[in-house]
């Protein structure tokens, strides 16, 4: 599948961004690896796209005392199953800075046995996600899931 520009609609303050879609990202092997979904779909904003792959993108320069540059970002998740439609949101700023506290959580429940599986497993599969999630609130904000249903066809 090749990539493909289109409009999408991103919580505030995002809003409507084009994005990319048909192209691969680490969710399409870890989310079905433990959830029973029969697709999984990624886009990406051609702004962050262009910033990846420009060889003139200056690096991020760090904002406060964290370190962290001002960039921000937004996972936005919609999981569809017939009509109805749940989404959660996470956002913050720096998604690297991210990296270091990501990891010395997932290690801190590895040595406490706080795992729900163990050998090779996702994230997903091998932790509490809302709780792994909130232990991460120093570093972003994740909105609680929200339920719709789709607007039927006459």
């Amino acid at each position: 599948m090749t990539c493909r520009p289109w409009s999408g609609e991103f919580p505030a303050p995002t809003g409507r961004r084009t994005v990319l879609g048909g192209f691969t990202m680490a969710d399409v092997v870890t989310v079905p690896s433990h959830l029973d979904i029969p697709e999984v779909r990624t886009y990406m904003t051609t702004d962050a796209a262009r910033d990846l792959a420009a060889p003139d993108t200056p690096p991020p320069a760090a904002v406060d005392e964290r370190g962290r540059s001002g960039q921000t970002f937004t996972v936005d998740v919609v999981v569809r199953s017939g009509d109805t439609r749940r989404r959660v949101v996470a956002s913050g700023q720096d998604i690297y800075a991210i990296s270091a506290p990501l990891a010395v959580e997932a290690v801190r429940r590895i040595l406490d046995g706080r795992t729900r599986t163990s050998g090779v497993a996702s994230a997903g599969e091998m932790f509490d996600a809302p709780d792994f999630l909130h232990a991460l609130s120093a570093y972003l904000s994740v909105e609680p899931c929200r339920e719709s249903r789709a607007a039927r066809s006459a």
